[in-house]
């Protein structure tokens, strides 16, 4: 893990720490356990995939997170990003609207003994204005623009990140909140992910 890690330009120690401490294979369904530790993207059922860890690693280093945070997660899927981002945060809102994926999500994390995340069914291209501001956001799914709702609930100084574009190719950006007017963009990569279906995002 350590080695992809690098690979994929993943070097904060924090990170790489949280990767080491959680365990992929009891996030993914029993039959794919042996590819747990690929380096590729795994399905999880519902046409949703736990992202390749060299992905989420990056995406991961790319909040800037420092352990005072309350994230918001839009996607849950298998919940393997949600354990990375509770090792490195204070708080984690995750948003899933597969309610199959979002109530196995909670009981694998609920296995894992972690407590501070919350799963809510629903859109999360809506975000979760209850909660916010959010100091982070992190989009697991492709979506054709940047959603609105979650540009408003970005607190000034913090980090979205998330793969925006066309369906066959994103590119994984990193949106930062400057001012309550004010965004700077940057691009991270190339990427490709499931659908970011929602309001803000692509039509079932």
């Amino acid at each position: 893990m350590a080695e992809r890690l690098a690979r994929a330009g993943v070097d904060d120690p924090r990170v790489r720490a949280a990767f080491e401490r959680v365990p992929r294979h009891r996030l993914i369904p029993d039959a794919l356990a042996g590819q747990a530790y690929r380096d590729t993207a795994i399905p999880i059922g519902e046409g949703q995939t736990i992202s390749a860890p060299s992905v989420v690693g990056a995406m991961t280093q790319a909040l800037e997170l420092v352990g005072s945070e309350t994230v918001l997660e839009v996607g849950t899927g298998s919940a393997y990003q949600a354990a990375i981002l509770a090792e490195l945060a204070a708080r984690v809102i995750s948003i899933e609207r597969v309610p199959r994926l979002a109530a196995s999500a909670r009981r694998a994390l609920d296995g894992l003994g972690v407590s501070n995340v919350v799963v809510y069914l629903g859109d999360g291209t809506r975000g979760r204005p209850a909660d916010a501001p959010f100091d982070a956001i992190v989009v697991t799914a492709g979506g054709p623009t940047i959603p609105d709702p979650l540009l408003d609930q970005l607190a000034v100084g913090g980090r979205l990140v998330g793969p925006f574009g066309e369906r066959d190719e994103q590119r994984l950006m990193r949106i930062r909140r400057t001012s309550e007017t004010d965004y700077t963009q940057e691009w991270i990569g190339r990427c490709r992910f499931v659908d970011l279906v929602g309001a803000h995002g692509w039509r079932e």
